[in-house]
């Protein structure tokens, strides 16, 4: 499934993943290629996402939004801090 990062000063990650797992205001959950179409409240945490080379990559986010249909996850973060 294809992933964006976008903050309103720059795309931060944009690639295919295997999973992201996103910290929603009523608490974490995961999205895997099928999931059903959502948009959903981010909070502050940390968004962690596994590519298809099985890497995994952390982004801290401070809160945003993410839409996902289609196999196609799109996160309008208000800013983030990547490790």
């Amino acid at each position: 499934m294809n992933l964006e990062i976008l903050t309103p000063d720059q795309k931060v990650f944009s690639g295919e993943v295997l999973s992201v797992n996103l910290p929603g205001t009523h608490g974490a959950f995961e999205v895997l290629q099928g999931h059903a179409p959502i948009v959903s409240n981010l909070t502050k945490g940390n968004v962690v996402i596994r590519t298809t080379t099985k890497d995994q990559k952390n982004v801290t986010i401070t809160g945003g939004i993410v839409e996902v249909l289609n196999n196609k996850v799109i996160i309008l973060a208000d800013a983030v801090k990547q490790d």
